[in-house]
């Protein structure tokens, strides 16, 4: 009996594996919409102020600046899009961006910077230098970046992504 129970229990994880690793055909079709590389980003004022402030800040301290991205600055409109949702900022999701962006791109190193409710780019800019993990972000060894600030319009806050990227 207790053979039984065990070629039971040994069967079961497998029977469950088969099933959960099968896939149709609408979750293929959203993989592939998702796989596009975005060309078209719409950069606004101030989304193009904080980069140039970011590569002014990195020259004076001896870095090379970055080249902007539009499909980076649109994966950074996502997130901004969806902690504007969620009324909270937070990396949720950090590693399908950062997924997304090595898998199309080619990447090899991703880091992000996210602020809330700062009302200029000298402001966010200010915050994230003050903070040691937003500061090596931007100090990092990337090439390239992306950026995205977008407005609650129920609450005027504002909800800035910043994602930095290593393409060699």
């Amino acid at each position: 009996m207790k053979v039984n129970l065990l070629k039971l229990m040994l069967l079961l994880p497998v029977i469950f594996l088969m099933n959960s690793c099968s896939s149709d055909s609408s979750e293929e079709t959203a993989d592939s919409t998702s796989a596009l590389i975005v060309e078209n980003y719409t950069y606004s004022d101030t989304e193009l102020e904080t980069m140039k402030l970011i590569n002014e800040y990195r020259v004076s301290v001896g870095l090379n600046p970055l080249e902007k991205i539009n499909h980076i600055s649109y994966k950074s409109e996502e997130h901004d899009y969806y902690m504007i949702d969620k009324k909270t900022p937070s990396h949720d999701g950090f590693v399908d961006r950062s997924n997304n962006i090595m898998k199309l791109l080619g990447a090899t190193t991703v880091g992000e910077n996210v602020a809330y409710n700062y009302n200029t780019a000298e402001g966010a800019l200010a915050a994230w230098l003050k903070s040691a993990a937003h500061k090596k972000n931007i100090e990092g060894n990337y090439t390239h970046f992306g950026i995205s600030i977008r407005q609650d319009a129920a609450t005027g806050k504002k909800y800035y992504t910043n994602i930095f990227v290593r393409i060699d």
